[in-house]
């Protein structure tokens, strides 16, 4: 299990130190969560301060895009040259037009589906992402009640990639904890979001070990 820390439960005025915590104690990937206050009803990291994480950092960046205009953040962020590039297929006409774009410019596209968004949206086009991002919660903040109804999700979006023979990362994003870390594993899960439950932990390193589920 890979594990990708959420920026969003760090502590804003220790970002750098929060970073380098968490990219020592095995961080695989770093969650930042875009919002534009129309998506959803708040808003977040803004270009300047991603370039400053991008350029102390030594773990790849995860940005998930939870924006309208989907077309022009991608062109914001494409500079910084993250892992993955994620948005909401909610949010977006024309999805494999981004995603192909997106492979041209070396960056993983990735598609992002709220909790009541089904498999199905994604299914003519699971060939054109190489990771699925599943929202266990409602996007917007942090700190949520995990949403059960989840589990399904994975299990019905694992036999779509096998089914299509797809190399797809399933990645989970919402109230993700020790305590179901080893049930997303289970469903099929890959990536393991977690903000609250790192960030809020005596022991970054223990948390992130417990998501890996590395006993």
């Amino acid at each position: 299990m890979y594990v990708a820390p959420s920026l969003l439960s760090a502590n804003f005025l220790r970002l750098e130190d929060e970073i380098k915590a968490v990219s020592e104690a095995g961080a695989d990937l770093l969650h930042i969560d875009v919002m534009d206050g129309h998506f959803v009803p708040n808003l977040t990291f803004g270009p300047c301060v991603i370039e400053k994480i991008s350029s102390i950092s030594k773990v790849p960046l995860d940005i998930h895009l939870m924006v309208k205009n989907v077309s022009s953040f991608v062109e914001i962020f494409l500079p910084l040259k993250p892992k993955f590039l994620s948005f909401h297929i909610e949010a977006e006409a024309h999805p494999i037009r981004i995603c192909e774009y997106l492979k041209t410019q070396g960056i993983h596209p990735a598609i992002v589906l709220n909790p009541h968004t089904p498999i199905s949206s994604i299914k003519t086009m699971i060939e054109f992402v190489d990771m699925v991002l599943l929202m266990s919660v409602n996007p917007g903040f942090g700190g949520q009640k995990f949403l059960p109804l989840i589990y399904e999700k994975i299990a019905e979006l694992r036999e779509l990639i096998d089914k299509k023979n797809a190399k797809v990362f399933i990645e989970v994003d919402g109230g993700i904890n020790g305590l179901n870390a080893s049930n997303l594993e289970e469903a099929g899960a890959d990536i393991l979001v977690a903000g609250s439950y790192i960030f809020s932990s005596n022991d970054y390193k223990n948390a992130i070990k417990s998501l890996k589920l590395e006993f």
